[in-house]
């Protein structure tokens, strides 16, 4: 017997000494990479920036006074509130809309491929996406035309008139004759400052009506390429300006309006004898050049925007593994019982999913508290401070060009007390699946 217990020992003594043998490794690098580096920052972050000197709390009461620290963390905030929740909620619809359709591989493929893209590659693809310029930014691009095609855009943003040509500003934009219109004497309207790359494809070389006792004019572009032109005169290679709009105004009162024809011609009916021709601000009102994206109050939503897109394919993944493991059943029997297909994703798949859902949260929580190189790609060098976070903060504290290393420790150590809490909850979850 005591034989027995003598070999029985002896295995588990051998068995725990392979188990640390194993383990060492593995602890040591722990140790080197993760325990060390926390120990030496709490240490530092009681010091002041030198390091000689102890500080006491006061790098930590710098976080909280400091306005630029303070915005890191109401960004931070504003992240871990939206950001999982935005793209746990867009993975769950793509699951579940995709479940049953043929092509949903491929679509589940198509957006989960931006999780292959580095945090690097799609800061540089958003920040072009975002660019001011409808011409480069697709943002942008999209957002201008769908503007445009439910309002109306000027025709010539950048026209104007001469001194020495008959028409003054009014004040609001627009332009208007000197002197009232007659009939028989054709009108004339010429500007200058478009470039000609703007001008209309269709328009023709200016003409001058005939006075033929009816209200015409020209409005033209008195430019000549070239040089050889003289102002207030239809010179031959000048051209008309197209859908330009010309209003008749009498008594600070509309009376009739046309728009100019390709070669600069318009006509007004009989009620114009006597008034003067505005052309109206509409004509010249700068482009609507879009959404400044990477402005100081869209900045954040932009950058979160990018993150979103990056790991909803993610969520997707690992929602679409949890439903498929959802019973088939229970799902049959409560459309059976009369529920709609919206009562049976709310009441039936969604808390069905809830630990799955909890998974994704979780560890997409964990993933936004140290985001840093999307915001430190897209947002440009004049809003950064207001797309700062904790982690670019602790870059820039730290590394900047007015480093502080007792402010850097600090924010670190705040890092690590805010992912605390979200990291014991993720562990009591599993630990509570586990005994199920």
């Amino acid at each position: 017997m005591s034989r027995v217990t003598g070999i029985r020992a002896s295995v588990t003594g051998t068995r725990r000494a392979v188990a640390a043998g194993f383990l060492l490794p593995a602890l040591v690098l722990l140790g080197a990479l993760v325990v060390y580096p926390i120990g030496y920052s709490v240490r530092r972050s009681f010091f002041d920036k030198s390091g000689d000197s102890f500080a006491g709390l006061a790098n930590y009461a710098e976080l909280f006074t400091d306005d630029t620290i303070l915005t890191a963390v109401k960004n931070n905030a504003i992240w871990v509130v939206f950001a999982p929740a935005v793209a746990t909620v867009l993975g769950l619809i793509f699951a579940v809309l995709t479940e049953r359709v043929r092509w949903g591989t491929a679509f589940k493929l198509v957006v989960f491929m931006p999780m292959a893209i580095s945090m690097l590659a799609a800061g540089i693809i958003f920040r072009l996406v975002y660019e001011q310029d409808p011409d480069r930014g697709v943002a942008n691009a999209v957002w201008v035309g769908v503007h445009d095609t439910f309002a109306e855009s000027s025709v010539f943003p950048k026209a104007r008139p001469l001194p020495v040509h008959p028409l003054k500003a009014t004040g609001d934009g627009g332009y208007v004759t000197k002197t009232p219109v007659r009939a028989g004497e054709p009108a004339l309207l010429p500007l200058v400052g478009v470039a000609p790359a703007q001008m209309p494809k269709d328009a023709r070389p200016a003409t001058r009506p005939a006075g033929d006792g009816a209200i015409t004019g020209t409005a033209w572009l008195d430019f000549t390429r070239g040089g050889g032109g003289r102002p207030n005169v239809v010179d031959p290679k000048e051209l008309g300006l197209k859908g330009l709009r010309v209003e008749a105004v009498k008594d600070g009162r509309v009376v009739a309006s046309a728009t100019a024809g390709a070669d600069g011609s318009f006509r007004l009916p009989a009620a114009a004898e006597g008034a003067l021709l505005r052309l109206p601000e509409s004509n010249f009102r700068e482009q609507y050049n879009g959404v400044q994206w990477l402005g100081p109050s869209l900045v954040t939503p932009a950058v979160i925007g990018s993150y979103v897109w990056m790991w909803a394919g993610f969520a997707m993944v690992l929602i679409a593994a949890g439903l498929a493991a959802v019973p088939r059943e229970l799902l049959e029997a409560a459309r059976v019982d009369g529920a709609n297909e919206w009562q049976v994703f709310r009441r039936v798949t969604v808390p069905l999913l809830a630990p799955v859902l909890a998974v994704v949260l979780v560890t997409l929580m964990i993933n936004v508290l140290k985001v840093f190189d999307l915001v430190f790609i897209i947002a440009p060098g004049s809003a950064q401070d207001d797309a700062n976070v904790l982690a670019l903060q602790l870059y820039r504290s730290s590394f900047g060009t007015d480093a502080d290393l007792g402010v850097g420790s600090a924010i670190a150590v705040l890092l690590l007390l805010l992912v605390l809490p979200v990291m014991a909850f993720n562990i009591r979850r599993m630990r509570r699946e586990g005994r199920r």
